[in-house]
């Protein structure tokens, strides 16, 4: 409208927790003077999930919504309709407006290609006998809350794997992995604390593995049994030196496997998506070609661990995802300015108009720096980018890196109804591979000298993930 100059909203901050107020205004500035019926907030928080599957032959989109918040406001004008209808004086205004979030436990805010999670502020402006201007401020919220100090996730965690070797009678030669985890919940940026020792008694050579791995799984409540997807990205891995055969050898990651910044765990806060991480260690046989494995749970938390009596506390960061973390690679077409982007990668500088943060601490360990055992010769860790899903529409797309985020007004217009709310289901950790314990007295004496190697953090080591 000509008669509008600016129309826009502004919030105290971007990033929000749970039971916090949420605080702005909107802006309104005017060349001339004209009726204004109302101006009205809606709060709103959803989840959405949509992919295209084959129903007889075609291809058909389904998809369902989720509403956590669902707030309104009026700021400014009468809510019912009469004769009488104010004037809005020309100039600049503020109309402030204030919300207060949930207390209850709201999943964070979450962007892919199958399903987003999102919240926002949208303002209508209603003039008489116009169009009514609307716009929408996107912001992030970080939970669910998720406390590192929390006993569950303190106690270690301990594994033990053996492959005897069969011949004509019991041959006492054979390959034994013991793991154990100081603990099971890690904030974004931590190290992971990780123990391994190979005892090799073998005739061929053993090698240590360690994959950080994301499952998320997405539903869409249709029908009598649903529709669901999964996929994965590994987050990272590293590989050891050989182990040489009838050798023992012991392994402690220390501060060289630091968490990047990714989605914390989400089971059980939204029914439409669950998020959950595994570590596998394994060895691998050099000649026979046989593993030992060994899964084990990763919490990824909001609230850092912290030293107990200890005046040195961690500094809290907010960071966007990685790029080859599912929350992290994709960008909605509607955040894209000025161009038509379908969630590919691109060369060049783009300008963004939001992407959601999530909590990182930042590292005030040793630099990322791979150290191996003395009868090791060469270490490495990747970051890699492989993606493992069902066909569909995609198991969460490419993304661009953007160097630049513009945090300006999107202006669309947009109307949804939800569908009716289940219950939320289970989390998925039961579908995870059960672990053998073993006594941590091993661990209490590791003799060996470790003796620092090469790291690669390079996205073009790039490798596909069988899936699980």
């Amino acid at each position: 409208m000509d008669y509008i100059r600016e129309f826009d909203i502004k919030l105290e901050k971007e990033m929000f927790y749970a039971g916090e107020i949420l605080s702005g205004f909107v802006i309104l500035d005017t060349v001339e003077n004209f009726k204004l019926r109302a101006i009205r907030v809606v709060l709103r928080g959803k989840a959405h999930t949509e992919w295209k599957v084959m129903v007889s032959g075609e291809r058909r989109t389904v998809k369902d919504d989720q509403y956590f918040i669902d707030d309104r406001a009026m700021i400014w004008g009468k809510d019912k309709a009469d004769g009488n209808v104010q004037i809005l004086p020309r100039g600049l205004h503020k109309f402030p407006f204030r919300f207060q979030l949930p207390e209850s436990s709201l999943p964070y805010s979450f962007e892919s290609k199958c399903g987003t999670i999102r919240y926002y502020i949208k303002v209508t402006v209603d003039i008489p006998y116009a169009s009514p201007p609307q716009g929408m401020k996107y912001f992030t919220i970080i939970g669910p809350h998720i406390d590192c100090m929390d006993d569950i996730y303190l106690k270690p965690i301990m594994g033990e794997r053996r492959r005897p070797r069969f011949s004509l009678c019991w041959d006492r030669r054979r390959v034994t992995l013991r793991t154990k985890l100081d603990r099971s919940a890690y904030v974004c940026g931590e190290s992971l604390r990780v123990k391994a020792d190979i005892d090799n008694q073998s005739d061929e050579e053993a090698r240590l593995k360690l994959r950080l791995v994301q499952y998320v799984e997405y539903y869409i409540d249709r029908g009598v049994l649903g529709v669901s997807k999964e996929v994965s990205h590994t987050i990272f891995e590293y590989r050891g030196a050989p182990v040489n055969p009838h050798t023992r050898s012991k392994w402690d990651s220390q501060q060289n496997l630091v968490v990047p910044t990714m989605p914390p765990t989400l089971i059980g806060v939204c029914r439409l998506i669950q998020l959950y991480y595994v570590l596998k260690v394994s060895v691998e046989l050099e000649k026979s070609g046989e593993d030992l494995h060994m899964h084990f749970p990763i919490t990824i938390a909001t609230v850092p661990f912290r030293i107990p009596n200890s005046n040195q506390q961690p500094v809290i960061q907010y960071e966007v995802a990685c790029d080859h973390a599912e929350g992290g690679m994709y960008i909605g077409p509607e955040f894209q300015l000025g161009q038509v982007y379908d969630g590919s990668v691109e060369n060049g500088d783009a300008i963004v108009l939001y992407r959601p943060v999530y909590v990182s601490v930042i590292n005030q360990g040793k630099p990322l720096k791979a150290e191996t055992p003395t009868s090791m010769n060469r270490n490495r860790v990747m970051s890699v980018g492989a993606n493992n899903g069902d066909g569909g529409n995609g198991s969460g797309g490419g993304g661009s890196n953007p160097s630049r985020t513009n945090s300006s007004t999107n202006l669309i217009k947009q109307n949804s109804k939800a569908d009716s709310i289940r219950n939320n289901i289970s989390g998925n950790m039961s579908k995870l591979p059960g672990k053998d314990h073993m006594n941590s007295s091993s661990f209490d004496k590791d003799t060996s000298t470790p003796t620092k190697g090469n790291v690669i953090t390079s996205e073009s080591n790039v490798t596909s993930v069988p899936p699980v």
